[in-house]
Parts: C-alpha cells; sequence; structure tokens
C-alpha cells in the first residue's frame, strides 16, 4: 500500500467531514444548539462572483486562443498549397525549356543544364516534404551517380519522362475526390507518383553534378 501523509488542512477537512456527518447521525444533539424558529444561517462567499468572473474571462481567453491557433495552422496550409503549386507549376516549366533545347538539337549549355537541373532537385525536394514520398530501394542502372557527356543528352530525356508522369498522376490531380470503390488503384498511383518524385530527385542531383563538372572544361 502506499503511505499517505496529511497536511494541516488535508487533516481539518476530514475532521469537518467527520463533524458534518456526526450532525446527520445524531440531529437532536447539534440542531439543539440552534434557537428555536431560527434556520442555519446561509452560506455567503463574498468573492463567488469575483472567481465567477474570473472562469468567464478564462474560458473567453481559451477560446480566443483557439482560434487565434486555428487561424495560424490555417494560414500554414495556405502557405503550404502556395509553395507545392509553384514548385509543380515551375518544374514543369523547366521540363519544357530542356525539351525545347533537346528538340532543336542545339549542343548542351552545361552551365544552364546545371542550373536548371539543380532547381529541378531543390523544388522536387520540397515538395517531398510535403508528400512524404515513399517506395522500395530503387536500384537502376540508368541512374548512376556519375554520368558521362555521351551519356547527358539521355539522362535529360529520362528526366523529362518523370516530370511528364509524375505531374500526370491522377493521384495528384484527383486527391480531394477519391471514390471509396477505387482506393486500391488509388493507391497504386500514389505509389508511381512517390517513386517519380524519388527518381526525380535522385536524376536531376546527378545531372546537376555531371554538367557542373562538364562546364569548367
Amino acid at each position: 500500500m502506499k503511505s499517505r501523509l496529511l497536511s494541516v488542512e488535508n487533516l481539518a477537512g476530514c475532521l469537518a467531514v467527520g463533524i458534518f456527518v456526526v450532525a446527520l447521525a445524531c440531529p437532536g444533539t447539534v440542531r439543539s444548539q440552534v434557537p428555536q424558529g431560527m434556520g442555519a444561517p446561509g452560506n455567503i462567499n463574498p468573492r463567488a462572483d469575483d472567481r465567477a468572473k474570473q472562469m468567464s474571462n478564462d474560458r473567453m481567453r481559451t477560446a480566443e486562443l483557439n482560434a487565434g491557433a486555428e487561424k495560424e495552422n490555417q494560414k500554414h496550409i495556405e502557405a503550404a498549397i502556395a509553395h507545392m503549386r509553384e514548385d509543380f507549376t515551375r518544374i514543369q516549366v523547366l521540363r519544357n525549356d530542356i525539351a525545347s533545347s533537346l528538340v532543336m538539337g542545339k549542343p548542351l549549355n552545361y552551365s544552364l543544364v546545371s542550373e536548371q537541373t539543380a532547381e529541378i532537385n531543390k523544388r522536387a525536394s520540397r515538395l517531398n516534404v510535403y508528400m512524404l514520398a515513399r517506395a522500395p530501394e530503387i536500384k537502376d542502372q540508368h541512374v548512376s551517380a556519375e554520368l558521362k557527356k555521351e551519356e547527358l543528352v539521355g539522362a535529360l530525356v529520362r528526366l523529362c519522362k518523370l516530370i511528364d508522369s509524375f505531374t500526370e498522376n491522377p493521384a495528384l490531380k484527383n486527391a480531394a475526390t477519391v471514390d471509396a470503390k477505387a482506393i486500391d488503384k488509388a493507391k497504386e498511383e500514389k505509389a508511381r507518383a512517390d517513386k517519380d518524385l524519388l527518381m526525380m530527385i535522385k536524376l536531376s542531383e546527378n545531372i546537376h553534378k555531371s554538367s557542373d563538372g562538364l562546364k569548367e572544361h
């Protein structure tokens, strides 16, 4: 058993309770001390109104704090959505710029490629902060850490296709309108979006590093 220590206040409280119980059990002994025709005086607490007002004020402050916190959370959500929309759009713009250069058959501008892929990597990584992409460890011989000069064009083509697959994924377009009957398909699409995003981050980093090294030659 746990030992219990009674403070003076607790002991006085116990005694008061005991006296009250005895008074109920033996009404004649206690009530005989009260003059006939007079009831016990009411218990008037002059600070009751103050405590009621304090409790009311506390509730109002709590409600205001909750409303403020909810408003702040809403601001964070709106900011996150704005960042995601900006990153999503900018990645597609960069993809179009890269694709246009490849279609025109121009010699690669390594400095430009380095800048473009660095930005894609930064924005894709920031998207992943919100998406929390998960995918099995990818072992793909096409995504090597170091790319040779002659491999860059092929790597850029793969990057463009990854961006296409990611941005056109129904899991991103229809996230708010998923039918309960199609939940399995939605999970598959989300898994594919996760894989594309992680591959995009890895491949864009590799292209950036490789082109960054080639621009110095």
